[in-house]
């Protein structure tokens, strides 16, 4: 490899690292200002830049929203693809569903917040788009799963599948609010106690 080459591909990377860690913070500071709040001014301060260096990587907020969003769908989608294609029992594939979840959370907390918030209205540009075609094949995965379970006799066939779906959407994805890796629990751990609170309560035998 010539030295040319070689410095070229290096800052390539290191332009790359400069604009994921520039990612890293305005999710952060869309997670907690909101979105509408959110200038690039407020970006370029939280990551100790001056507002026109921001524009060397992004030219917009929009922009930085729209990566910060896909690549968080893009590869929750992946994973759950992998449990979907798995052949499981429904059981396990809603176990499955529920630990990738937790890791989606785990490596892509602010990500997550900025898409419970703003997604609705995000969706209502051609931009965002997609994120209402993410929302819907969310809950037909959701709810294709449950009607499996119930005819697999895994699940209870009295219970309101939407509202199950409802509760188990809600109930996973706002531990966003609260979750901080590298406390007491893990995010596998986590998954785990939620699932034993949905599967088989908290009930004492």
């Amino acid at each position: 490899m010539s030295p040319r080459r070689r410095d070229a591909e290096g800052t390539a990377a290191a332009r790359a690292e400069r604009r994921a860690e520039l990612l890293a913070t305005a999710a952060e500071v869309f997670a907690s200002q909101g979105y509408s709040a959110t200038t690039v001014r407020k970006v370029a301060d939280a990551a100790g830049i001056l507002g026109g260096s921001l524009y060397y990587h992004f030219d917009s907020k929009e922009a930085m929203a729209d990566e910060i969003l896909s690549t968080f769908l893009d590869e929750m989608w992946a994973a759950y693809d992998r449990v979907l294609e798995s052949g499981l029992s429904a059981r396990d594939t809603l176990e499955g569903i529920v630990v990738e979840s937790f890791r989606a959370i785990d490596r892509h907390r602010p990500a997550v917040v900025l898409y419970q918030n703003e997604s609705k209205h995000l969706a209502t540009s051609e931009r965002f788009r997609y994120l209402h075609d993410s929302r819907r094949r969310f809950e037909e995965m959701w709810l294709s799963l449950l009607r499996r379970g119930v005819e697999e006799g895994a699940l209870r066939a009295d219970l309101d599948l939407d509202l199950v779906y409802r509760y188990i959407r809600d109930t996973v994805w706002v531990a966003a609010n609260w979750y901080r890796r590298g406390g007491r629990l893990s995010a596998d751990d986590i998954a785990k106690q939620y699932l034993a609170m949905f599967l088989e309560g908290i009930q004492s035998s």
